[in-house]
């Protein structure tokens, strides 16, 4: 655990002092090429340099107080806008061995609010780091996005907000409803242990390189506690059965784990399709499952 819960904080005059210093840094596309520094496909890297969105987003989830994590800052646009709009302390985790070099003239004008970590975010415990309240904002590459929003609503409680970027289809899913088309796995899973809401698209034209699809910033709160008993694994392993074979009738994609018995207990017409079930018929089914208390 990163224990900076005795940092002091800055107050508003060195906000204001550093962020004076930012407004005169290079601008990020000046700094880019000088640096020759070029998105790499292999990290998933899409540069948005449009200072306008970027602090868009970090508006969204204001105020930035405690500890602000940013994946992926990549050349920084995401992290001078979180700094421009205020947040008190940002720690940044990145693998690129390039990023040291690219924000060395941000990290000195944030005057210690900004901190790199060069790690890789799949392997770290960003639930543990301090000062709480704990929040994520990041543009996250697509090639991990799901995995690690997966693994870090498994310690959902442990943030107030995430304020991520996916490609579309990916926001869709994780605020999809009963009986919308995109409902599935993540929906369960999200809608279980926090509300989400799509706040605004961001259009492929506005990244460097420009991805082929229209991207979403998505803010997730966490709830205190999840919406209905059940234990994840179990619940990850009752959807991942039940959207496997999205198109059949329940009875037929649980077979494995119960099929129509199982249903039956929960008080679930075996001929449901997933869609068509809600996140707490999800959850009762991952108790029965756990305990095999049917039959």
């Amino acid at each position: 655990m990163r224990d900076k819960s005795a940092t002091p904080q800055p107050d508003q005059a060195d906000i204001d002092a550093s962020n004076s210093e930012i407004d005169n840094l290079p601008s990020l596309r000046d700094l880019v090429g000088a640096m020759d520094m070029r998105a790499r496909k292999s990290l998933g890297q899409n540069f948005l340099f449009d200072l306008n969105l970027t602090r868009r987003i970090a508006r969204s989830a204001a105020p930035l107080t405690g500890t602000t994590i940013e994946i992926g800052p990549g050349p920084g646009g995401l992290t001078r806008a979180l700094l421009l709009e205020g947040a008190t302390k940002v720690l940044a985790i990145e693998k690129d061995w390039r990023a040291p070099d690219v924000l060395a003239s941000l990290l000195s004008a944030s005057r210690g609010r900004l901190e790199l970590t060069e790690a890789d975010a799949m392997d770290f415990p960003i639930w543990d780091i301090e000062p709480a309240p704990r929040r994520i904002i990041a543009n996250l590459p697509y090639n991990i996005a799901t995995t690690l929003l997966i693994r870090w609503l498994e310690h959902a409680a442990d943030f107030e907000s995430m304020t991520l970027m996916f490609q579309r289809e990916v926001a869709l899913r994780i605020t999809a409803k009963p009986g919308d088309s995109a409902y599935g796995r993540l929906s369960v899973l999200a809608g279980w242990l926090a509300d989400a809401e799509i706040l605004f698209d961001i259009p492929p034209e506005a990244f460097v390189p420009a991805p082929k699809i229209t991207s979403s910033v998505v803010q997730i709160i966490p709830l205190a506690a999840p919406r209905f008993p059940c234990r994840q694994q179990y619940l990850e392993d009752v959807t991942r059965h039940a959207f496997g074979q999205r198109r059949k009738m329940l009875r037929s994609s649980l077979k494995k784990i119960g099929g129509e018995a199982l249903l039956l207990a929960a008080g679930i017409d075996p001929e449901t399709r997933p869609q068509d079930l809600d996140i707490e018929s999800f959850c009762k089914l991952a108790e029965l499952h756990e305990t095999k208390a049917f039959g």
